[in-house]
């Protein structure tokens, strides 16, 4: 048996590596683990750029990429504590985003302000418990290339929004996104789609 299971099928010892990995009920690394681990761990492309004002929340059992001549902007979080948080090149996380895995986003992309991408969903259906002790639900956020975000926008676990897509403003992204669509509203629908034929953004015949 691999340490990885025998880590996670023992109760006692599995509790005592989070306790080492970072504090009682905090979600962030201790500084040891920031400074030794996560540097031999994760990938930061070449070119790529984290702001000094960011919480990089991101722990050794998963994965964090950030790919090639990428940028993540002040007062950003991002967090891969249940899933992976992987980010592709020449894309730019703008001003106090929020990305907690399992999420993928690909090259081009660009986020704008005050965007919350979570994979994570917290259990809720034993009403004597706290939903924050309650098991947690992931699903992977898939985001492929080329996409634009608008400020304030949420994108729910499970989600996937296609190629040269675009999310207006204050959207709230529940379903699946097609490539080639421009989406708005809460929840968000369909504005527009690239009509090929025509070469132009054009709205959905009713």
């Amino acid at each position: 048996m691999a340490i990885i299971e025998k880590i996670k099928s023992n109760p006692r010892l599995k509790h005592l590596v989070l306790w080492m990995l970072m504090p009682k009920n905090q979600a962030r690394p201790r500084l040891w683990v920031q400074w030794f681990v996560n540097p031999l761990k994760h990938h930061k492309g070449k070119g790529s750029l984290i702001r000094r004002r960011t919480r990089i929340d991101v722990l050794p059992f998963n994965n964090f990429v950030l790919g090639n001549d990428s940028t993540i902007e002040d007062f950003t979080t991002v967090n891969n504590g249940v899933g992976d948080v992987i980010i592709g090149d020449r894309t730019r996380i703008g001003l106090g985003c929020t990305l907690i895995g399992p999420v993928k986003i690909g090259n081009d992309i660009m986020f704008a302000q005050n965007i919350v991408v979570s994979g994570l969903n917290h259990g809720y259906a034993d009403i004597n418990i706290p939903p924050s002790l309650q098991a947690v639900e992931t699903k992977q956020i898939v985001i492929e290339d080329n996409v634009w975000i608008g400020a304030n926008s949420v994108i729910t676990a499970g989600v996937t929004i296609g190629k040269q897509s675009i999310v207006a403003a204050g959207s709230v992204v529940t379903k699946a996104v097609g490539a080639y669509t421009i989406v708005g509203g809460n929840p968000a629908k369909v504005i527009k789609q690239y009509n090929f034929e025509t070469q132009k953004w054009e709205k959905p015949s009713a």
